[in-house]
């Protein structure tokens, strides 16, 4: 262990790793659920699509971990199975077979991308300050997600969002944040995951006492599930490869890539992954891993992997190494039987560890200059958007377009980098796509 992940050199050691690794699963796991639950209104089985989500999410965590030794989950993303499904089936029309090939093209794309070093190129033509601003804004992603998850804000449409009336369940998900903030506070050792453990529990008497579906009862007969493996290779790799399906491919491409290198640049920076360059650790493997489990995803019957953000989870618990990767990939894979399991974890359980999670990530913001007004404004858009979207894509796109119509008007022309246009023509093409 301590010769492979070098656990010394990175100030941790194997309980913290594994503590962080579960951390990061149960931040994470929801996805084993969601998934199907959005790709299987394109006409996909449920149970296939699970299958292929807990495949993606262990295979590419456990590479994550040994291969580019980065603390990051990888799992099926959100926006773009929603994408696969709206989009791609059921806006465009096409099948979901041939939307797993677009998957699938746009994964050997990602990987031709990687091997060139391309995409490396990519992480490293982003400012500084936009990196720092991605981070913080990021976190503030994270934190919203988890007070939505808590229904602490919902929507409104008088005001767009707003706070719910107080409820025994809002009261369970408030004890269970005051908790964790608590063991944070005190530097409890896996404080994070007792206060998932302490609202699990605490959410346990409100679904028997006041009637909601917090926390179902538990029965056995419900908790096991022989896997479905009737969507491996079912992907149309002829009909995927036709003029009308390259808009589909390119979006996979672009959004998947803006994702992954956003969220691995932005957990980067929060937890100082950095080699001696100043540059994210193992960038190249990192982004071969992504790369590899969008073309897996599209063989066994999912929507692209990408890096996950809730792997900041387990960062704050002091994951440093791949060591907390290969521990929360392999706890995707007993859910192969056992998905039904993850429903006695109410979504108000993580949401504490999501909110305070942001706080630890808004931090890299003290490193931008707010009296350079070129830079202070891309950043800030950057970093107010993706929260303000839902979307890290549109929080980078904006913040580069910005970043670089700033340097033109005031001669600094020189701050942009070759590689910068390049991107800035790939985000308006993505702006008019959209």
């Amino acid at each position: 262990m301590e010769s492979y992940f070098h656990l010394n050199r990175h100030n941790t050691n194997v309980k913290t790793e594994v503590l962080a690794g579960v951390s990061s699963f149960l931040a994470t796991a929801y996805v084993i659920v969601v998934n199907p639950t959005i790709l299987s209104q394109a006409g996909m089985p449920f149970s296939g699509v699970l299958t292929a989500t807990v495949l993606v999410s262990f295979f590419s965590s456990v590479m994550m971990g040994f291969y580019a030794r980065n603390p990051i989950l990888v799992a099926p993303g959100m926006g773009l199975n929603a994408f696969f499904t709206y989009s791609a089936v059921l806006g465009m029309g096409i099948s979901w077979q041939v939307a797993l090939g677009a998957v699938f093209w746009s994964g050997v794309v990602f990987l031709l991308l990687s091997l060139f070093n391309v995409r490396t190129l990519i992480v490293r033509a982003i400012p500084k300050p936009l990196r720092y601003a991605i981070a913080a804004g990021i976190g503030l992603f994270i934190t919203l997600i988890g007070f939505a998850n808590a229904k602490f804000i919902v929507a409104n449409p008088s005001t767009i969002i707003g706070i719910s009336p107080m409820t025994p369940a809002l009261l369970t998900f408030l004890a269970g944040l005051l908790l964790t903030a608590v063991f944070i506070v005190r530097n409890v050792k896996g404080g994070i995951l007792l206060g998932i453990l302490f609202t699990t529990l605490a959410s346990y008497p409100i679904g028997r006492w006041w009637g909601t579906d917090l926390a179902p009862l538990i029965t056995w007969q419900g908790l096991v599930a022989a896997p479905d493996f009737s969507l491996l290779f079912q992907l149309d790799l002829i009909n995927s490869f036709k003029l009308s399906v390259v808009p589909v491919i390119f979006a996979f491409v672009f959004t998947d890539m803006f994702d992954s290198v956003s969220t691995f640049v932005g957990l980067a920076e929060a937890a100082n992954l950095m080699d001696e360059n100043g540059e994210p650790q193992n960038v190249q493997r990192s982004l071969t891993t992504d790369a590899v489990a969008t073309t897996l995803a599209g063989l066994v019957g999912s929507s692209p992997g990408t890096a996950y953000v809730e792997s900041a989870v387990g960062i704050e618990m002091g994951g440093r190494t791949g060591l907390t990767a290969v521990v929360g990939g392999a706890l995707f894979l007993p859910f192969l039987f056992l998905a039904p399991l993850l429903s006695m974890i109410p979504p108000i359980a993580t949401a504490p560890a999501l909110v305070l999670v942001g706080a630890f990530m808004v931090r890299p913001v003290t490193k931008i200059d707010w009296f350079k007004m070129d830079d202070a404004i891309p950043a800030f858009l950057a970093m107010v958007l993706i929260p303000f979207t839902y979307s890290i894509t549109q929080g980078i796109i904006w913040g580069f377009l910005c970043w670089t119509a700033l340097k033109l008007v005031t001669g600094k022309r020189n701050e942009i980098s070759w590689m910068l246009w390049v991107i800035n023509i790939f985000a308006i093409l993505a702006i008019l796509q959209h």
